[in-house]
């Protein structure tokens, strides 16, 4: 988890990219903390999408007095991705998974597709 207030805008969750893993990232809640006014907070993800361009989308718009929590249902992210307070002073409080699944050999494979069509 991590969180994001008036003085920590903005989180970024990055893996090592030449460990052979595929990775995983569930956000599954984003909720007011302790200190939180009574104000629009507006989460955003900051990704890359497949032309290597930036691109921002809120995920949450929390308000003290009518949704101080939101539950994502592990809403899956690929890794790198950066957590954004684009409004409000926070604090929010984000939380989630990340999952390592390890990539299989693709010389591996395809020997094997071939024992099986010989």
């Amino acid at each position: 988890g991590c969180e994001l207030t008036a003085s920590t805008k903005s989180y970024t969750f990055q893996v090592d990219e030449e460990d052979d893993s595929d990775h995983i990232l569930a956000l599954s809640l984003v909720c007011l903390t302790d200190g939180a006014k009574d104000e629009c907070n507006v989460v955003e993800v900051v990704g890359r999408n497949r032309e290597n361009q930036e691109i921002a989308v809120p995920v949450a718009n929390l308000k003290l007095s009518c949704q101080p929590l939101l539950s994502l249902d592990n809403f899956k992210l690929q890794p790198p991705v950066t957590f954004r307070l684009a409004a409000g002073s926070g604090p929010v409080h984000l939380a989630g998974w990340h999952r390592t699944v390890p990539r299989e050999d693709a010389s591996f494979e395809e020997e094997d597709n071939l024992s099986e069509e010989e």
